[in-house]
């Protein structure tokens, strides 16, 4: 074993290592210098990543099993062009690291500014071990900043140490993995002895098409007095990770017929259980990439008293773009419980954009903008009657599909925006799970929310519409808070009229008798449904901007509704959009007034060095 560049603490612990002849003791080393979020990078358990952050620095371990060199990078989309890269291993007995950039063209470079910092490096005869760390923020234009935002990490490792001539190519020992490397979380360890029960199903087969919604009734297993859910993680069946999309949990009427609970049946069907319909309230929300929910000290969700589920209904969306056959899915929700109660009952509010048609994007836009509204108005009637001191938010999921490039969940008071709730400017379909925000956030009777969603229908031809599908898009948020009220929904729709209006119809076929509804004139748009006229309009970049803008100055139709499908009376309400007196400013970083890095290819080719190996240039590809 060879130690170096390491603290007498660091030197004592690895003679440990030395006597055992293991790694394994590295573990326990970096529990105890500090490290508090782990992940394993690959599906084999050979690349496992380590780190912690203070309010400027983050630092890094990684644990890889090779002899030979580490690679580790920050990329803007998962891929290597435009990727902060550092490589890094352990040769003849000297740690070395090198920090190095890709260019567009994915041609990797050296990076003049030097902004990772070996902190330790050692090997034995089956891993090496790297530690190194660098600001948040270099103000270095060839690095990426690290934020509470979605990252995505490449890695890749080979059996052999970088030669004279760079790195040789790694082969098939590479990937990439989104994280979360800022955003706190809650300690998910509980004791070994806490009770938990399984809701999952059992050999569903799997329709062989794009997108199917699964619905199974569960009853809530009997307790002789209150408890708390304290924990609640996926079980997601091995090999279909990317089949399952997401998980919701509705809490149903408590008067159910039990018969209909041994039978599973596609959701949103005609041919559905009538008790399917009475589940409206969501209890929890899963996506995919999500690790599950612990709750925090102070908050449960409460089971056993006459006001908590007795019957959930799971809804799974399989996620199935290439038409998979033959395929039955196990999988399902684990939800740890205790007789220990926590001081407050946690509730879930879904805000956004209600799903529906209505909500639509134009195609061939880089960019474009939805607004869900949780109105002043609804806030003001369910929490001055439920709450009127306000209740506290947690945590966050923000929910959005394929076309989805970034969402915030921002919180008004009197007109003037606060900081967000969350953001996401880096969104990432495949990773969407709950933030715990770092303190809790109070909401009062009167604030408003607009859950915002910036999309990307680039490469598309028709229209994007709101829906169930990933080819369809919502743009919703799943508040987690206490103490809980009788508040379900908090959401909008924009008025349909002029949406309309913009493509030039005048006038539609009543009585509706159809959905979606049929167009009477103008004639070129004469018997054909809405969704059909608006994929025949002709749209530019040009009037797609314009159809955003006119968008966000709509009137929205109020979504407002209690639990057991009642409603506030603002529900359906047509409302303006509200006022906003003043935004809330960026945060300021320490790159917010440092001068530019100009770094252009002359510039490259004086100060930086390529690698003259070309399987290298295709690295992490």
């Amino acid at each position: 074993m060879k130690t170096y560049n390491m603290p007498s603490s660091r030197v004592y612990f690895c003679t440990l290592v030395i006597f055992f002849g293991t790694l394994r003791y590295c573990e326990v080393f970096s529990t105890r210098t500090g490290f508090r979020h782990s992940t394993m990078l690959d599906a084999h358990g050979k690349y496992r990543l380590r780190w912690r952050s203070d309010e400027s620095t983050i630092t890094f371990e990684a644990e890889v099993e090779t002899k030979g060199y580490i690679g580790f990078g920050l990329s803007p989309s998962g891929a290597m062009a435009l990727s902060d890269i550092v490589i890094g291993g352990v040769e003849k007995g000297k740690p070395y690291l090198q920090d190095y950039f890709a260019d567009p063209d994915r041609k990797v470079h050296r990076d003049v500014e030097q902004n990772y910092k070996l902190e330790y490096g050692m090997e034995n005869h089956t891993h090496t071990v790297l530690a190194f760390s660098r600001a948040l923020h270099t103000c270095d234009k060839s690095d990426k900043d690290i934020t509470e935002n979605t990252v995505r990490v490449i890695w890749a490792y080979h059996s052999d140490d970088v030669g004279p001539s760079g790195p040789k190519y790694h082969g098939v020992n590479r990937g990439r993995k989104s994280l979360r490397l800022l955003n706190p979380t809650s300690p998910v360890n509980i004791p070994s002895e806490t009770p938990f029960f399984d809701l999952k199903n059992l050999n569903v087969p799997v329709p062989s098409k794009d997108t199917t919604y699964w619905c199974q009734l569960f009853r809530i297993p009997e307790v002789p007095r209150k408890h708390h859910i304290i924990r609640i993680q996926p079980l997601i069946q091995t090999g279909h990770e990317n089949l399952v999309h997401h998980i919701l949990l509705y809490q149903c009427d408590s008067k159910l017929n039990e018969s209909e609970l041994d039978s599973g049946h596609e959701c949103y069907h005609p041919n559905m259980p009538d008790s399917f319909l009475t589940c409206e309230t969501v209890v929890f929300a899963w996506a995919i990439g999500g690790e599950g929910l612990t709750y925090p000290q102070h908050v449960g969700l409460s089971i056993g008293t006459s006001i908590d589920p007795v019957y959930v209904l799971m809804e799974i969306h399989y996620d199935n773009p290439t038409f998979q056959q033959g395929v039955m899915d196990n999988s399902g929700l684990r939800l740890f419980y205790s007789p220990e109660l926590r001081r407050y009952d946690a509730g879930v509010i879904e805000t956004g954009v209600w799903v529906s048609l209505y909500h639509m994007l134009p195609p061939g836009l880089h960019e474009y903008m939805s607004e869900g509204h949780c109105t002043q108005e609804c806030l003001q009637e369910s929490l001055g009657h439920e709450m009127p001191s306000g209740i506290r938010v947690f945590a966050v999921l923000m929910h959005s599909h394929l076309a989805g490039r970034a969402i915030r969940t921002r919180h008004f008071r009197d007109g003037e925006e606060l900081q967000p709730l969350a953001q996401d400017e880096d969104f990432d379909f495949n990773f969407q799970e709950f933030q715990y925000l770092k303190e809790e956030r109070l909401l009062l009777p009167g604030d408003n929310l607009i859950t915002e969603c910036k999309y990307s229908t680039k490469g598309r031809r028709n229209m994007t519409w709101g829906g169930l599908s990933t080819r369809d898009e919502m743009c919703l948020s799943y508040l987690l808070y206490y103490p809980r009220i009788n508040l379900a929904r908090c959401e909008s729709l924009p008025e349909i009229t002029r949406q309309l209006k913009f493509i030039g119809v005048k006038e539609i076929q009543v009585p509706v008798t159809t959905w979606p509804f049929i167009i009477k004139s103008p004639r070129k748009y004469s018997n054909l449904t809405f969704t059909e006229a608006m994929d025949k309009f002709k749209w530019s970049k040009r009037r797609g901007r314009a159809f955003n803008e006119m968008v966000l100055q709509l009137p929205v139709n109020v979504r407002c509704s209690k639990w057991n499908q009642e409603e506030w009376s603002i529900q359906g309400v047509i409302v303006p959009p509200p006022e906003i007196k003043s935004e809330a400013a960026p945060p300021l970083t320490p790159c917010s007034t440092a001068p530019e890095f100009h770094g252009g290819g002359a510039v490259l080719t004086t100060l930086c060095f390529a690698f003259s190996v070309s399987t290298w240039i295709s690295l992490w590809l």
